[in-house]
């Protein structure tokens, strides 16, 4: 069941240029051939009923980027309200764009990404344009392995 769920989110790319590296518990694993890139990806567990929320874990070999966190909320956020990142006790400030949202830096990403790896849930926090907060929560099980067999995908460039 989750396994559809997270191929549903990929609908939007073209299916003949995605592969499919695995599916692991929430977490699946794909390679995009053009532009050549690799990545972790999963739905929240809770978004009270929103849809279209995704968090992503990805390897941009032509960009240099190498296990980048990215975020896409289920709801629009206020223009000016921040988006924070929650794993067990730590919290992350993340930078944000409309609903998309990500690390400031690559120091932050390789924190980001370290609280993942070891954590057992994380949730994405923000302020929807009318004042109401809301959270994506995400399962974290699976989401090392993901992140690896996504890395190791494109590891040849």
């Amino acid at each position: 069941m989750r396994s559809l769920a997270i191929l549903a989110i990929l609908v939007a790319a073209p299916v003949a240029a995605r592969e499919t590296i695995g599916v692991y518990r929430g977490w699946g694993a794909f390679r995009d051939a053009a532009p050549a890139r690799c990545y972790a990806i999963a739905r929240p567990i809770a978004a009270g009923g929103r849809p279209g929320g995704f968090a992503s874990v990805a390897t941009w070999p032509g960009r240099g980027l190498r296990s980048s966190l990215s975020v896409r909320l289920s709801a629009d956020r206020g223009a000016a309200a921040p988006v924070t990142l929650s794993v067990g006790d730590r919290r992350f400030a993340l930078v944000a764009t409309g609903r998309d949202a990500f690390a400031a830096d690559a120091p932050s990403d390789r924190a980001l990404v370290a609280a993942i790896r070891a954590g057992r849930s994380m949730s994405v926090e923000a302020v929807t344009p009318a004042g109401r907060p809301f959270a994506d929560t995400y399962a974290l099980a699976g989401a090392a392995t993901a992140i690896d067999a996504a890395a190791i995908a494109c590891a040849g460039g």
